[in-house]
Formats: structure tokens, C-alpha cells, sequence
């Protein structure tokens, strides 16, 4: 009987243990907290950083805005008559929402060809990659929040398009985005983590 009692501690203490890193920060509105819960995180968000030069409040307000920190995000499901799923909206994945054409162009030019949307690293280093495009192709400083969010959003020739101008909801979320990473650089530079 006591075996038996070991054997089930073990799998209890495993299965407690299994799911916890990939559940989401559980105070997503402190910078602070996010980096002292999750340091790998922070330790991602640094390194995409120093290689793409897109800052840490603006990747954290990024992947907040896209997935609220849910390593499987995805968009909803379509319905035909209300009732009928006939698939998703979008092919939107992982931390930073990434479509499967843009995610397939990062790992191609960035040789990560295992790199996965649900991985933080891959997900923080594929917005770096992405902002990094947006400051060659548009001209938009990585520590220029809105505007990063808004090509991020439509995408490089829709931000060149100006397509965003005809979404006030989009400008709304994006102005948004902008005040979070405010908020995300305030707080970063007042805590230890």
C-alpha cells in the first residue's frame, strides 16, 4: 500500500508541476510581476533587444494586445448561420498572432526552421524580425509603438497603404498598445527582476 501511495504522489506531484511555465503571467498590468513570474520571458524579450533593436516594453505590449501572454492564441471560428463552424478567421498563432505565410517567410530568411509560434523566444525574436522590417521597409523607429503595432496589424504594404486610416477601431487599439508600453516602460524601470 505504501508503494502504491509513492507511485501517486509521484504522478500527482509531476502532473502539478507539467502545465504551469505555458499558463500566461497571472498580472498582466505590472511589467514588474510579469518579469519576476515568467524570466524567461524577460530573458527573450532582452535578446530580441540587443539583436533587432525593438525594446522590451514594446514586444511585451505587442504580444499583450495579440494574445494576453496565451502561448496558443487563436482567432475564433467562423460560423455559417450562426451555428455551422466552418474554421477559423485567420491562421493566427502563438504569442504574437503570426500568420502561417509571414511565419514561414521568418523562418526561411532567418534559417530557424524549428522555431514555433507557441515558443516565446521564437515568437519575441519573430516581432523583432518583423518591427526590424517595418524600420527598413516604412521607416518606423522600433521604439515607435503605435505605428510598429499598426504595420504589425495590416501587414507592411497595408501600413505604406495608409489602410489603417479607415479603421478607427484598429487606431483605437493601437493607440492602445502605445499606452501600455508606456505604462510597461514606466514600471520596468522602477523594479528589480
Amino acid at each position: 500500500m505504501s508503494r502504491f501511495l509513492f507511485v501517486l504522489f509521484g504522478v500527482l506531484l509531476l502532473a502539478s508541476c507539467g502545465g504551469g511555465s505555458k499558463q500566461p503571467p497571472s498580472r498582466l498590468n505590472d511589467a514588474c510581476s510579469i518579469a519576476r513570474e515568467k524570466p524567461d520571458y524577460i530573458k527573450a524579450f532582452k535578446s530580441t533587444e540587443r539583436k533587432w533593436g525593438v525594446p522590451v516594453h514594446v514586444q511585451m505590449a505587442t504580444i499583450y494586445q495579440e494574445s494576453r501572454y496565451r502561448h496558443d492564441a487563436r482567432t475564433p471560428h467562423k460560423y455559417v448561420l450562426g451555428v455551422i463552424p466552418m474554421g477559423r478567421q485567420s491562421s493566427a498563432y502563438g504569442y504574437g498572432q503570426a500568420l502561417d505565410g509571414t511565419w514561414e517567410q521568418y523562418q526561411r530568411e532567418t534559417g530557424k526552421r524549428r522555431a514555433k509560434r507557441d515558443r516565446i523566444r521564437d515568437a519575441s525574436d519573430f516581432i523583432g524580425w518583423y518591427m526590424n522590417k517595418s524600420y527598413e521597409r516604412n521607416g518606423i523607429h522600433p521604439s515607435d509603438t503605435r505605428n510598429q503595432y499598426l504595420a504589425y496589424h495590416e501587414g507592411h504594404t497595408g501600413y505604406a497603404r495608409g489602410s489603417y486610416n479607415s479603421k478607427s477601431w484598429l487606431l483605437n487599439v493601437a493607440s492602445d498598445v502605445d499606452a501600455r508600453a508606456e505604462l510597461y516602460q514606466a514600471q520596468l524601470a522602477n523594479c528589480r527582476y
